[in-house]
């Protein structure tokens, strides 16, 4: 396992990059997922669009105005923030990076510096624009013009609805470290941050007038390999977001054996027993080999993110694609769970689990919506 990319690059290219501590291996996948979620979004929301199913927004902006105050106050800010935290964390080589972050710990220098430059490059690039008489001009901005914002309330009420959920299931993990569990960047639940983020941009949607529908349609499969793509985060990392234990032979002799059981050794959560001779941070691995469902999901989200791009253009009736994926989505995770670690509930002598209960949800209400919508028209494209 490779709790964060220094671990990485040091068994794979034999570097000692100690910067490298700061970025998390979760994290930098769920990163990835954001960019490819972003990318399908964008080519979907594209092709919406040049049929005519989706329309710009007018919007008055003034150009050739100065930089404000405010402005260079902002950018300097975010600036100070990045070089005090993130450029610290490297200077400072912490050998914990996320208690860096949360800490008071920083390099004022650092902050100062790159404050200073955030604040002359918004100058500098408003100053090239300047005119002696600012005007006012009228822009359309499309649906997939969007994308940014979009992938931005997306992080945001995603991670905050992933760690509401979590510590909703884990009540005693929170209840023993409030601030741990809730500034930890383990422990996120999917579903939770699904649901957040579904919300957020439901209502940014509808401030902008996209197509509620065809937005959903949209970001179906861009959902799919995000989750994909985040769960190699999982898998890479070892955050606990493992199966059962399997103690059973491979019964595959072409299957390595990793991918049938795994001990998770150096997780990112140290769980488990010390690895002998093993000195450091990440020295733990599971006392008994279990079955390896990141993987197992990555490879079913694959297929079924190849499965909705390859329909997308067959169906014409709005809202169709989006109930497929909660149907398939609900099915994929709801079988996972039965070889999958997680907080049973006990509801009059049924035991579920959160993500059952919420999958069996999804594929329940991506049933109805398929059966309500097929009754209606389809919508004709109109190529422009």
């Amino acid at each position: 396992m490779y709790p964060n990319l220094y671990y990485a690059f040091k068994d794979l290219f034999g570097v000692n990059w100690t910067g490298l501590r700061f970025v998390n291996s979760f994290g930098f996948f769920v990163a990835l997922g954001f960019i490819g979620a972003a990318w399908a979004l964008t080519l979907e929301l594209k092709r919406k669009s040049q049929q005519g199913l989706l329309h710009s927004e007018e919007q008055k902006i003034v150009i050739g105005q100065p930089a404000s105050t405010s402005s260079l106050l902002l950018n300097f800010i975010l600036g100070f923030l990045l070089g005090y935290k993130i450029i610290g964390a490297f200077l400072s080589n912490a050998e914990n990076p996320q208690e860096f972050i949360f800490s008071s710990q920083g390099n004022w220098i650092a902050g100062i510096l790159l404050g200073g430059l955030f604040a002359f490059l918004k100058w500098y690039e408003k100053n090239k624009q300047k005119l002696a008489k600012p005007e006012e001009r009228i822009i359309r901005i499309w649906p997939h013009d969007r994308v940014g914002d979009i992938v931005i309330f997306a992080a945001i009420f995603g991670f905050a609805g992933a760690k509401i959920f979590h510590n909703l299931e884990n009540w005693n993990e929170l209840m023993r470290d409030p601030v741990g569990s809730l500034l930890s960047f383990s422990g996120l639940t999917f579903y939770g941050g699904l649901i957040c983020a579904a919300l957020a941009i439901w209502w940014y949607a509808k401030k902008h007038g996209i197509g509620f529908w065809h937005l959903n349609d949209a970001a179906a499969p861009a959902l799919m390999l995000a989750y994909a793509i985040g769960r190699i985060g999982c898998m890479v990392a070892g955050d606990g977001d493992w199966g059962i234990a399997n103690t059973k032979p491979n019964p595959f002799s072409w299957l390595p054996n990793w991918m049938w059981s795994f001990r998770f050794p150096h997780n990112v959560i140290g769980e488990g027993v010390q690895i002998p001779g093993c000195v450091g941070q990440y020295c733990a691995q599971l006392p008994e080999p279990v079955y390896p469902t990141p993987f197992y999901e990555t490879i079913m989200c694959l297929i079924l993110f190849a499965f909705l791009w390859s329909i997308r253009k067959k169906i014409k009736t709005p809202g169709i694609l989006f109930s497929i994926y909660l149907v398939v989505n609900g099915i994929e995770r709801f079988l996972i769970e039965k070889i999958r670690v997680n907080t049973k509930y006990d509801i009059d002598g049924f035991h579920p689990t959160q993500a059952e209960i919420i999958s069996f949800l999804m594929i329940i209400t991506g049933i109805v919506l398929i059966v309500y919508l097929s009754k209606k028209k389809p919508v004709v494209e109109k190529v422009s």
